[in-house]
């Protein structure tokens, strides 16, 4: 047996530098592209967050303007990923993997280029969402509309309706808010993969499968749930509490990196505050159960930091502005594709192949047995 130490899961080994985000896991802070969380989220639109992380600066207007046009120009599926999204759909495939199929086929008709190809996925993983859930609900999909931004044209294909303001603003701020997060298991995937030197759709692909895993994707869809279920509930203390006693997890608690409160949390909790401006009562119960499940947890499990998380206020703010629960996992793809994207540019332009080691545990010097002895 080996004596080298072992890091499970890689934990606190650094593989590479990264000029994309920068998180302080104690002091609960997150930068993004250097500016914090926080700001970026309250004052740029999500084409700008792209930008800024392709380029590492923010556009003048006519930049931005240019950049918006080039994504708009990529919106519509070329017909092998068109065709792939509708027969997932009436498949009944589930709506990541209908993502997964849809990515891998996003570009199958364009040469490869890693820098046009990661403006493909950011523009079509929306169509890509909004095609396959029409078809799942019986419906015609819808063609992307040019003269939308990027979040309304999104909410525009789901329902056929466009949306309104304030749905607009709230999808925006959720999608620059979680655009990145250092090197998590999806964004580590597609840098590896591309690291191979493989096409980048083939990296966002297998970043998306990385995705749907319960321990990184999460399920904000189940914080819904559990927000929904204990509001109806007669005493939702007395259901926590009684959740917990019982060895539940609490949906929307816990981050693996944090040991506070998750600053994206902060963020789009301000954002849906703004979003249903103090006239839904869907909001106020749900701070009221955050409040009464974080105290519950630092009495329950004094020895674990189980401070809210960005999937509590993910599925508060999602479910305001009109997203489908199902969606809420592909909705987070939509944004961090970009994320994705703009690591595997940052990968290729120093490449070295990611080959980390393991530790042998088994045996050496076996004897073959012929088969007719075994």
């Amino acid at each position: 047996m080996s004596d080298e130490e072992i890091h499970p899961g890689l934990a606190d080994v650094t593989v590479t530098e990264t000029r994309l985000s920068d998180i302080d896991g104690e002091a609960g802070e997150l930068w993004i592209a250097g500016y914090p969380v926080g700001e970026l989220a309250a004052n740029a639109t999500y084409p700008e967050t792209v930008f800024l992380l392709l380029h590492d600066r923010l556009p003048d207007a006519e930049e931005l303007a240019d950049f918006e046009d080039e994504l708009c120009s990529y919106r519509t599926l070329p017909e092998p990923c068109y065709n792939a999204v509708v027969e997932a759909a009436e498949r009944g495939a589930g709506p990541m993997a209908a993502l997964r199929m849809g990515a891998a086929t996003a570009t199958a008709v364009e040469p490869n280029d890693p820098e046009a190809d990661a403006l493909r996925l950011i523009a079509r993983l929306p169509t890509i969402t909004a095609t396959y859930w029409r078809v799942l609900q019986g419906e015609e999909p819808i063609d992307p509309r040019l003269d939308l931004s990027h979040a309304a044209n999104y909410l525009y294909m789901l329902t056929g309706e466009e949306p309104t303001a304030a749905q607009v603003a709230g999808l925006e701020t959720y999608l620059t808010t979680v655009v990145d997060h250092g090197l998590n298991a999806s964004t580590f995937t597609a840098r590896t993969i591309v690291s191979t030197e493989s096409e980048l759709v083939s990296a966002i692909t297998g970043a998306i499968g990385a995705l749907r895993g319960d321990l990184h994707g999460g399920a904000p869809d189940l914080v819904l749930v559990m927000l929904e279920e204990l509001m109806d509930a007669e005493d939702a203390r007395a259901e926590l509490e009684g959740r917990l006693e019982a060895g539940e997890r609490l949906m929307g608690f816990g981050h693996r990196v944090y040991g506070a409160r998750d600053p994206r949390a902060a963020v789009l909790e301000d954002a849906a505050a703004a979003f249903y401006d103090g006239d839904d009562d869907f909001f106020a119960a749900a701070t009221e159960i955050e409040s009464i499940a974080t105290d519950l947890l630092a009495e329950h499990r004094p020895d674990l930091d189980l401070e809210t998380n960005v999937e509590f206020y993910t599925a508060v703010l999602l479910h305001g502005v009109g997203i489908p629960p199902e969606l809420f996992t592909p909705t987070f793809a939509i944004s961090r594709v970009a994320g994705w994207s703009a690591h595997c540019l940052e990968q290729l332009e120093d490449n070295r192949l990611i080959r980390p080691r393991s530790s042998f545990v088994g045996e050496h010097d076996r004897q073959w047995t012929p088969l007719e002895k075994r």
